[in-house]
């Protein structure tokens, strides 16, 4: 039989669950693996619907930090599942499309740093978080995450996208305009970190 703060803090934990933002960041993650199985299909259609549901999980990041402060809805739970979706989102997908060759060549340069300073950062929140120090998301953090989010999204249907678009070229070059960007928010992220060390 549950103790009276068991059952309190089980209630709690379902109504961590009950929010609607709190669904959105666990549908961005079950969004992950169909994805990926969608990447590994060598046709134009799996392509496009895996840059459909790649649109569509990336709509979920935005929505559901809305949706948490719109309803004051805001829970551990929810600051803690959201950039873990983001980051395996992100991670998952880079590691795909160089599998897939889809990044290949020196464009393997800029989504490798992409993975080391999500790694790293990670690692730094972690840390951060044991000293109950929050590090808040730049407005440059924010523009990197969306031209990563774009180029990632051509870099999907590059070979299959129409023959005037050159998604493959565009998704290269954000690729490269991320990177540049990501080296700026992780010296940031240091130097507002390092006087914890």
């Amino acid at each position: 039989m549950l103790g009276k703060k068991d059952f309190f803090l089980e209630m709690e934990y379902i109504h961590m669950f009950e929010s609607l933002a709190n669904k959105l960041t666990v549908s961005r993650i079950i969004l992950i693996p169909a994805i990926l199985l969608l990447l590994v299909i060598p046709h134009g259609w799996a392509a496009w619907l895996a840059l459909i549901l790649f649109a569509a999980a990336g709509a979920t990041d935005w929505l559901d930090g809305y949706m948490a402060r719109r309803e004051n809805q805001v829970t551990a739970i929810g600051q803690f599942l959201d950039p873990i979706a983001d980051k395996l989102l992100v991670v998952a997908v880079l590691l795909l499309l160089v599998f897939n060759q889809q990044i290949s060549g020196i464009s393997i340069f800029p989504a490798l740093v992409i993975l080391l300073r999500e790694v790293a950062v990670s690692g730094l929140r972690e840390f951060l978080a044991g000293l109950q120090v929050s590090v808040p998301v730049s407005r440059l953090a924010k523009w990197k995450t969306t031209i990563q989010m774009l180029a990632l999204g051509f870099l999907i249907v590059g070979r299959y996208a129409p023959a005037s678009i050159p998604a493959t070229a565009i998704g290269d070059l954000g690729l490269w305009a991320a990177a540049a960007i990501t080296l700026i928010t992780a010296w940031d992220y240091w130097r507002a970190s390092i006087k914890h060390f």
